[in-house]
């Protein structure tokens, strides 16, 4: 789990700024700014009640800047201004004087009676040997440059300033670029803004101050959309295009193109001086009905230098299409005398230089998708792990995993009113103004809900615990925590609301990330009672994973909120290896919510003591990971809930009586080729599990000898049962989910004649094979040939009465229905289609199918159309059988080609198959 540091270095500095201030009186003839943070660095000094920052210190390069939003601050404050100056000169400038501007030559008095060393100059410029140089906001030189010079050499800078008399005085500028002091400032993440700050008397805060008033958008873009979006009424993305939607979480970032339910799909940003725009998918960059918004962008982030845009290497479509408007065009790689760079987001190669690039005044257009990303790289996390990211979260932006797909978007309306439009900071402030202060949310705003809980989760994922900004939401989020609680879901008291959803979402990823679970527990599980527990628990690890990524039992349960220390063999460090708490893997999209969305969680094995733990608490298990050997290892779980565990060959009867009475809600049944895992309460009078086991072993064994594989499986199979799961009643995987109250036909010893379908149903999916798979015609067929299999050879249940689908009235009338329609192969599918293979089997016997998949796992380089599949499950299948089947398969519709029909020629025909009375 994710551990935070007691003291970040931001503490520390600002204790070191604040010290000796007990109470900062801002009430004053001064007005001052409110001063926006971005970035990771930024961090405020000084926050009145309404949330509005007044003081506040970053770090840019090796340097430190202090900003003060009046420079009647400079007066007010000196103990913080020599604070200020000591903390800037860091470490080893101490001999340097402290340069200060002509214009605040009372700062240089002041210092003077404090034993500093001060010259008064004229202006800043490279020549100047100083540690630390003081100035208004006004007198930074036109060119700014020598002066990030400084700072990002390890200079310190104090600023003051206000620019709500700027912006007055000039109304068609925009303050966060043009203004003197954020040309400096800024670049640090600190920026005067035109909003002039209530001005009161400050207690001085301990820590570093939070509100959840200071999340809030800084800006309204109405401006910047206007420019973008001129001849621009919508996005026609090429439907086939799958794209990533974008967080966009910072405070100067902003949605520019959207889909009707709200996702981000292309997006802008300020960042330091400069700006940057992300579309979700690089090929939009090539796409001539993208060209006019492109040409907007590259305009707007070149901001009128009419410098060079350079196009990273593999974006030769992209550079040709934007070369027909801008002869400023080169292919590049990343370099920094560049106005505007684009580039895919697969590669952090450059990230530094790049976010220096952009916070110094550059322009960054960037595109890439992170959906492929995340579904190929399973345990690893998007938002801290993925190239594009690490470029963009500091930034405000991040791709996420989530897909959209293309089609046409309206552009937003520039003038639309904010409060119509989504934005994260905008709704988390809202939503933290309706639980704190009672206000009410509008009917999009309650919408939307849904959405920001999401959104919520995936920005706690950013682990951000250094940045100030990342950590004043969890500062709102927490407090949002401890005023509403979270809704106790359960299956008999489930949650609907959009509030709730976003409650589950949020206080699950909170939990996580908090600097303090334990206090935030109590308003998140409400009845939580104490469990008897066992200690020092060694669990033996015997593991050969041929069948790819396996999780060992342990036998031990965490509950909710239990946290264990775990000591790991050193062959297991680094290598793959996971501990999960939890096996309801799946992840909820429900409307209704019976669980929270996500109740399990992983830890790589990365030390020897590990601690684990799980607000939703869960069973123990070791994630070994593919093709990896390990035995006569132990691993010791400090303190854990003991659960019913019973495994095959091992557990005895005398184990057993003792063990089903396990504290833990959870229980799991481990036999040869299956692991069974149940509430608890349905095997507390399980007597003989060894003849459940008989049972489970022989139906293992059957699935195996129809699908030709060894009895022994490279893998168990698990089935999990559940209070909720993604989709259906049952769904096949590792492991196998159904609903919860499938658990007692699972371990029931007097079966009904459909208790067992649906669990071998989906046992068969597993068994399926794209290579002989016809989807999405046989999807839900094929599977089925393991039911009727093992409900004949193993429960002795005959086929009619196995499933009431396969009586003969329902065959008879589905072959008719068929033949109505005209014996199209569009309706071919699920019970249709098994009725073709049901037909085989009843002329060629189950021997011939095992001979049939036994071909199949002999051959290699399958055709990839369901055409091709299906002529050569033809051709295989007559042969097995030594019978020309073309006829047969012609009459259910399969598209069999003439050279099949060759090659098969020399064979008998089956000229009397069932599907003759219909030709």
């Amino acid at each position: 789990m994710s551990t935070q540091p007691a003291e970040t270095h931001y503490e520390a500095a600002y204790m070191s700024l604040m010290t000796g201030q007990k109470e900062m009186d801002f009430c004053g003839p001064h007005v001052p700014s409110n001063l926006v943070l971005i970035g990771n660095h930024a961090f405020p000094l000084a926050m009145n009640s309404q949330g509005q920052v007044l003081m506040a210190a970053s770090v840019y390069g090796r340097g430190r800047i202090v900003v003060l939003s009046h420079e009647g601050h400079f007066k007010m404050f000196p103990a913080m201004v020599e604070n200020a100056v000591k903390w800037l000169r860091g470490d080893g400038s101490d001999d340097l004087p402290v340069g200060v501007h002509k214009n605040v030559t009372a700062v240089a008095d002041s210092l003077r009676e404090s034993s500093f060393r001060v010259d008064v100059v004229e202006g800043f410029s490279s020549k100047l040997t100083v540690g630390v140089y003081v100035t208004d906001a006004y007198s930074v030189s036109a060119d700014p440059k020598e002066l990030v010079a400084f700072l990002k050499a390890g200079g310190g800078m104090l600023i003051a300033g206000e620019a709500w008399s700027w912006a007055e005085n000039h109304p068609k500028e925009n303050a966060l670029h043009h203004f003197g002091g954020n040309k400096v400032s800024g670049v640090a993440g600190i920026y005067f803004s035109e909003h002039p700050a209530e001005m009161e008397r400050l207690s001085v805060s301990p820590q570093i101050p939070s509100s959840w008033m200071s999340v809030v958008i800084a800006k309204d873009f109405e401006d910047d959309l206007e420019f973008l979006l001129q001849g621009v009424p919508e996005f026609d993305i090429c439907k086939e295009s799958v794209l990533s939607e974008v967080l966009v979480h910072g405070r100067l970032a902003f949605p520019i193109g959207t889909t009707e339910g709200g996702q981000v799909f292309l997006a802008g940003a300020y960042y330091g001086q400069g700006r940057v725009i992300v579309i979700s998918h690089e090929g939009l960059l090539k796409q001539k009905k993208m060209a006019p918004f492109f040409r907007n962008a590259i305009e707007w982030l070149d901001e009128g230098r009419k410098g060079v845009i350079g196009f990273a290497p593999g974006l030769g479509d992209a550079f040709a299409l934007s070369k027909e408007s801008n002869k400023n065009c080169t292919t590049t790689h990343f370099r920094d005398d560049l106005s505007v760079f684009v580039c895919t987001a697969y590669s952090d190669k450059h990230k530094d230089e790049i976010q220096d690039f952009v916070a110094e005044g550059g322009g960054l257009l960037i595109g890439g998708h992170a959906w492929y990303w995340a579904q190929t790289h399973s345990g690893e996390n998007p938002m801290t792990d993925f190239s594009g990211n690490k470029i963009l979260n500091k930034m405000g932006l991040s791709l996420l995993g989530n897909t959209i797909s293309g089609g046409s978007f309206n552009a937003p309306v520039p003038s639309r009113p904010t409060k119509d439009t989504y934005h994260f900071c905008r709704l988390l402030h809202r939503f933290a103004s309706h639980v704190n202060m009672g206000e009410q949310l509008t009917r999009h705003e309650l919408k939307c809900l849904k959405k920001l809980g999401g959104d919520c989760s995936n920005f706690l994922r950013m682990n951000a615990h250094n940045c100030c900004s990342y950590e004043q939401v969890v500062s709102t989020l927490t407090d949002i925590l401890k005023k509403s609680g979270m809704p106790q879901v359960c299956d008999s008291c489930p949650v609907k609301s959009a509030k709730d959803h976003l409650l589950l979402h949020v206080g699950t990823e909170m939990y996580k990330v908090c600097p303090n679970p334990d206090a935030l527990l109590p308003f998140l599980i409400k009845d939580n009672p104490l469990m008897p527990a066992f200690f020092n628990s060694r669990i033996q690890i015997n593991v050969n994973t041929k069948g790819g990524e396996e999780w060992i039992s342990t036998g031990l349960y965490l509950s909710p909120g239990m946290k264990t220390y775990m000591s790991m063999p050193s062959v297991l460090l680094n290598s793959g290896w996971k501990v999960q708490i939890g096996c309801h893997t799946d992840k909820l999209k429900n409307e209704e919510l019976k669980r929270a969305p996500c109740v399990s969680e992983r830890f790589p094995i990365t030390a020897e003591m590990m601690l684990v733990r799980n607000l939703w608490g869960g069973l123990i298990y070791l994630v070994a990971p593919p093709k990896t050997q390990v035995q006569g290892v132990q691993v010791t779980v400090q303190v854990a809930v003991p659960a019913p565990y019973y495994k095959f060959g091992v557990t005895t009867a005398a184990d057993w009586s003792v063990l089903r009475s396990a504290p833990a809600p959870w229980a799991e049944l481990e036999f040869e080729n299956i692991i069974l895992t149940v509430p608890s309460d349905v095997i507390r009078t399980l007597d003989h599990p060894d003849e459940l086991a008989s049972r489970w072993n022989a139906i293992m064994r059957a699935i195996a000898d129809l699908a030709a594989i060894p009895h022994k499986f490279p893998r168990k199979e698990r089935f999990v049962c559940d209070v909720q799961i993604s989709y259906g009643w049952m769904h096949a995987g590792y492991p196998i989910m159904a609903h919860k109250p499938a658990a007692v036909n699972l371990v029931r010893m007097d079966l009904e004649t459909d208790d067992l379908w649906g669990p071998i149903h989906e046992l068969g999916h597993n068994q399926q094979r794209g290579c002989w798979e016809f989807p999405p015609h046989t999807t839900e067929g094929t599977c089925n040939l393991w039911s009727v299999y093992v409900h004949e050879t193993v429960l002795g249940i005959n086929r009619e009465k196995a499933h009431p689908n396969i009586t003969a009235k329902n065959r008879n009338k589905r072959m008719k229905q068929f033949a109505k329609v005209g014996k199209k192969l569009s309706s071919w599918m699920m019970w249709m289609a098994l009725e073709t293979y049901l037909q085989l089997q009843e002329k060629f016997g189950w021997d011939a199918f095992k001979k049939v998949f036994a071909a199949y796992h002999e051959m290699s380089n399958f055709p990839g159309d369901n055409k091709g599949k299906m002529n050569l499950y033809a051709e295989t299948f007559s042969k097995t059988v030594g019978m020309n089947l073309c006829g047969f398969f012609k009459a259910w519709s399969w598209p069999i080609e003439a050279a099949t029909e060759e090659k098969l020629s020399d064979l008998p025909p089956w000229a009397d198959h069932p599907m003759v009375q219909f030709d």
